[in-house]
């Protein structure tokens, strides 16, 4: 609610969005709010707020003009806000996946993107681009229920990859000792005391060998 006295403000207008637009989640809710007022032009941004689901439009009865303009863009941006895409932070929120759950399942194409934003960061030269989602797709996603069965998925498979890298392991201290015995081996060979024959010097001082 804009910052005027209780006794200044004398229009009000309320709205309830729906379920399919918040999906349950209050960051969603908060988004949506943020997307409302980005509409509104800069005098009138902080006179809507939102209670839960709720929004409201206040501002004083001197202000009439603004207010059912205001009025005006916030309805129209009503009818179409359960298609607004979802962001990182609100899909996070709505099915309780962690950042990296996210990335991982966006990029093995289990969280289908909807196609990228690019926003400037407030005081920021900066712009950060990042995935959005639809809002029916993260609907259907959170009625079946998948994230525990895909954190299951991801359970088995960092453990057969657990497995399979120490039979690797395992595998490779093999070979390595087994080459390390061989080459002891032929070592051992070249090094060998050689045996001497018995006479064998008296046989070369008689000269029978030249």
């Amino acid at each position: 609610m804009p910052k005027h006295e209780k006794n200044d403000v004398e229009l009000v207008k309320t709205w309830v969005m729906p379920p399919g637009a918040t999906l349950g989640s209050s960051i969603r809710a908060k988004g949506i709010l943020l997307e409302l007022r980005a509409r509104l032009p800069v005098a009138s941004k902080q006179s809507l707020d939102i209670e839960q689901v709720e929004l409201t439009l206040s501002m004083p009865a001197s202000a009439k003009t603004e207010f059912h303009a205001a009025a005006s863009v916030v309805a129209n941006a009503l009818e179409d806000i359960e298609s607004l895409p979802v962001i990182p932070r609100e899909i996070q929120d709505i099915l309780s996946i962690k950042t990296n759950e996210r990335h991982r399942w966006l990029k093995d194409g289990r969280l289908p993107s909807a196609g990228t934003r690019t926003v400037k960061l407030r005081g920021r030269a900066r712009k950060i681009t990042f995935h959005v989602f639809d809002p029916r797709v993260v609907e259907d996603l959170l009625d079946r229920g998948v994230v525990e069965e895909w954190r299951e998925e991801d359970a088995a498979a960092a453990a057969e990859n657990r497995r399979r890298a120490a039979y690797k392991a395992k595998l490779t201290r093999s070979l390595k000792k087994g080459k390390t015995v061989k080459a002891d081996t032929v070592a051992g060979s070249d090094e060998a005391p050689r045996t001497e024959l018995a006479g064998w010097e008296e046989f070369g001082r008689d000269g029978l060998l030249r």
